[in-house]
């Protein structure tokens, strides 16, 4: 009997500790986290870490956990190299001017994107930006793009990109070789002088088999449809690109602090038409004028700047929408519009909806209700036809499943990691669990011989 104890003291002793060993293997992103987080868990659309948060406690711009950390260059004789598909991270000063470098064939059109992110709480002023360019080794500009805060003068992420296009119908840009990516950012000298974040993305279009249309249609459906029915579904955004929240058609309910920006994401096919408009709900804390309080941006699948809108606040309901879009078609590319050129491909589309810090002045720090309306009118039609992998330009089935439960692009990941290594640390721990046992009871049997 003394020795059956002994093997159920030990056997349980055994049992506790790989119970132990399989809690903190399962959920290896909140328990090791929790340390020096001090038990804070990060909320969906959150970024918890050692980068602390963002002014007045609101969570910080979460950048890609995958991207490399890159140094810009003051010459383009020294600038880094940049790789497609690969994310990175880098700071510019005050007026600063830095160079990255991208090895381009003759075939492929390439986009370089940025996000810019000013610190929260800093000075902005209107004409306070960013401008990305693509040049070759002469210094021809091959195409850039230029961003500012405009009217709603309060920090918030700022996204644009540069290309390279190959045009058969051009000699300009392209030869293959070495291309310079400039990323400038002007302040004046009112604003704040903290460095801006960057990230940094570089991805690389195919080419066609054959030649599509090259003329835009002059007759489109410009109407702006009826808002979507089913009522409002809670689905917070995102702190970033990286997270952004995936959305469907519908309407979405989401909760904004002053001086938050959220991130959402839909996919839009070649054909389809995008229409989106974002309400801010009234508040019982006042109704004292907000001018710009509500920003709401539009970026397409290479971060390229489409479109943005804003609204005032009074307390009461306050609703904007973004133009009437042309439908996704490559042909859109011909356009020196942004809002048109820039629905050249299809793949995800990313909306950004940022809340000005002075709302928090006269109601106060607390959320605000913002409500998001999607739709997307047509069908989704064959695409242009590439000659290769079309990469980011496209839309999958993961992607409309995506979309349909509100998966962002980084949390989806780190679920589908996590399930490896819950079902990894199960395996684990029930055949150590099982080889402990069975020794016990051999040694225990032994003993009683």
């Amino acid at each position: 009997m003394g020795t059956r104890v002994g093997i159920g003291r030990r056997a349980g002793a055994l049992i506790t500790a790989v119970a132990a060993m399989g809690a903190v293997a399962a959920l290896p992103g909140q328990a090791l986290a929790a340390l020096p987080g001090q038990g804070v868990e990060a909320l969906p659309g959150q970024a918890v870490g050692a980068e602390g948060t963002g002014g007045g406690g609101l969570p910080p711009y979460a950048f890609d956990s995958t991207a490399q950390q890159v140094e810009g260059a003051a010459s383009s004789a020294d600038a880094a190299q940049l790789r497609t598909g690969q994310t990175y991270r880098d700071a510019l000063r005050k007026n600063g001017k830095v160079y990255y470098r991208v090895d381009l064939d003759d075939k492929r059109n390439a986009y370089v994107s940025v996000v810019a992110v000013p610190k929260p709480g800093g000075k902005v002023d209107h004409g306070d930006g960013v401008k990305i360019s693509m040049q070759d080794s002469s210094g021809i500009d091959c195409g850039y793009q230029q961003v500012n805060f405009s009217s709603a003068e309060y920090p918030r992420p700022l996204a644009a990109y540069a290309r390279r296009i190959v045009d058969a119908d051009s000699s300009l840009c392209r030869r293959p070789g070495a291309y310079y990516v400039l990323i400038e950012r002007e302040s004046k000298p009112t604003s704040s002088p903290d460095d801006w974040e960057l990230e940094i993305r570089y991805a690389a279009e195919p080419p066609l088999r054959k030649a599509g249309p090259t003329e835009l249609p002059e007759v489109w459906a410009s109407g702006t449809p009826a808002p979507p029915a089913g009522g409002p579904r809670k689905r917070q955004g995102g702190a970033g690109v990286h997270d952004a929240t995936s959305l469907e058609q519908g309407e979405w309910r989401s909760d904004i602090r002053p001086g938050q920006t959220l991130f959402y994401r839909v996919p839009v096919d070649w054909g389809q038409q995008l229409f989106a408009s974002a309400e801010l709900g009234s508040s019982a804390a006042g109704d004292e004028y907000i001018g710009n309080a509500l920003v709401l941006s539009l970026e397409n699948p290479a971060l390229g700047h489409v479109d943005e809108n804003t609204a005032s606040y009074v307390g009461k309901p306050s609703t904007l929408a973004l133009d009437a879009l042309r439908p996704v078609a490559h042909e859109n590319r011909v356009s020196y519009q942004d809002a048109t050129s820039g629905m050249r491909f299809a793949g995800w589309y990313y909306l950004s909806a940022t809340l000005s810090p002075a709302v928090a002045e006269e109601y106060g720090a607390g959320p605000v209700p913002l409500t998001l309306r999607v739709s997307l009118r047509g069908g989704a039609k064959p695409g242009p036809g590439y000659d290769g992998d079309p990469g980011p330009f496209t839309v999958t089935a993961d992607d409309r499943e995506a979309a349909a439960n509100g998966a962002g692009g980084a949390r989806a990941a780190e679920r589908d990691g996590s399930m490896r290594v819950v079902a990894a640390a199960g395996i684990g721990s029930g055949t150590v669990l099982l080889l402990g046992l069975g020794a016990w009871t051999v040694m225990a049997r032994r003993r009683a011989a």
